[in-house]
């Protein structure tokens, strides 16, 4: 795939319909790909089980990521982001519902470049959205995929 992706770690489905609407009303980016779980998004950037085959060097533009999933939660997710060297600077926004300040330290703790909460209404959810990825994918600099670095 070519273009703006987003990835979107999500296991609740309602969520997961919320966002795929609210991203396909606002049109930036050019696919949004959605795993299920911790365990699927690790294989999906690195290319195992249900993944093989995929180019672990193509990368989402953004990861929007719930923190509490099954399998493999947020955090971990999160935690062996950050220890690839390909997947370190990796743009992640920690989108959730959780209100706990415990979650809330614990994913900048772990590396997390926002932490947003989910909000409960369609519109709000919809606007929330539109403004992650007007950040993210158009305002937003990435480093190039050759800037690993130390």
């Amino acid at each position: 795939m070519n273009g703006k992706i987003i990835l979107l770690v999500e296991d609740n489905q309602d969520d997961e319909e919320l966002a795929v609407l609210a991203f396909e009303r606002s049109r930036i980016a050019s696919a949004m790909v959605v795993v299920r779980d911790g365990q699927e998004a690790l294989d999906y950037f690195f290319g195992t089980a249900a993944h093989e085959g995929k180019d672990a060097k193509e990368l989402p533009q953004v990861v929007l990521l719930d923190l509490k999933l099954p399998k493999v939660d947020g955090l971990e997710v999160l935690r062996r982001l950050r220890a690839d060297p390909r997947t370190r600077r990796l743009p992640v926004v920690v989108l959730t519902s959780s209100k706990e300040e415990q979650d809330l330290l614990a994913s900048y703790d772990r590396g997390a470049n926002s932490y947003v909460r989910k909000p409960v209404d369609f519109p709000r959810f919809a606007e929330t959205v539109h403004q992650l990825q007007m950040y993210w994918l158009v305002l937003n600099e990435v480093p190039t995929a050759g800037g690993e670095g130390p």
